[in-house]
């Protein structure tokens, strides 16, 4: 049996994804659309209020595409937590007019393939603000889910430690040589989702996400081992952006 990659764990995440029904909120009456929006906004204010006090952070986008309108990206401490908000959401009457399309549970997760033999990662003040981060108020968002391949003749499972660590070293230096281009939150989801890991990438300017990840599917990790599934990108949505979609 292969050696186990070992992971420090952080925040828990969720991925709410929604549509909304335009036709239903262009027919509702003014009064409704107005409790629909306090109710929102109140709701926002209260995450941001926690991301301010260090216990979660949010990421709010609207989606390009048909996949989704917008996402809420939720981090907190608990599983408990992040139903709670959840619920609070499909409680409000501005839920009514919106429509679960997709979501993904996973939990922030750095892995052992780059940690120091001897030192406690967790003594290290840049790794805890990694597991439980405030999400980058970055202008574009893109997140999709990954696995590692588990075919007979490229297994990731089946390959010795000291292998998965030296293909994981090259990964990464692709990756850092975006620092200040791209922040990425990596999460586990093995247990939680479908796929194995969520990604998340967060830039001012679209076009690296494509140049990042294009980059990366020529590094053996993504070549030989990688499988993707469904790619969302969105805008950043303030509080006056959000505001002016949601007029009738």
């Amino acid at each position: 049996m292969s050696e186990a990659a070992q992971t420090l764990d952080g925040w828990y995440v969720l991925h709410d994804f929604r549509t909304m029904d335009w036709a239903a909120w262009q027919d509702a009456s003014e009064a409704d659309r107005a409790k629909a929006s306090k109710e929102l906004f109140a709701l926002i204010n209260e995450w941001e209020e926690t991301e301010a006090r260090k216990e979660g952070s949010l990421a709010l986008y609207s989606i390009v595409g048909q996949k989704a309108d917008f996402v809420f990206m939720h981090l907190r401490e608990t599983l408990q937590e992040l139903n709670a908000v959840e619920n609070a959401f499909n409680k409000s009457t501005f839920a009514r007019f919106t429509k679960p399309v997709h979501s993904y549970v996973s939990i922030v997760e750095l892995s052992n393939y780059m940690g120091q033999p001897g030192v406690d990662p967790m003594q290290i003040p840049e790794v805890v603000a990694r597991l439980k981060p405030i999400l980058p108020k970055s202008e574009h968002i893109c997140f999709y889910p990954m696995n590692k391949r588990r075919l007979l003749g490229d297994n990731w499972y089946m390959l010795p430690m000291e292998d998965r660590k030296a293909m994981m070293r090259s990964h990464g230096m692709i990756g850092r040589s975006y620092a200040g281009k791209v922040k990425q939150i990596i999460s586990g989801s093995v247990g939680f989702d479908d796929w194995e890991w969520g990604v998340t990438l967060f830039a001012d300017d679209a076009l690296q996400f494509k140049k990042l990840v294009y980059e990366m599917r020529f590094d053996e990790v993504s070549a030989r081992y990688g499988e993707f599934g469904a790619f969302f990108v969105g805008n950043r949505l303030t509080h006056d952006s959000l505001n002016e979609l949601l007029k009738a």
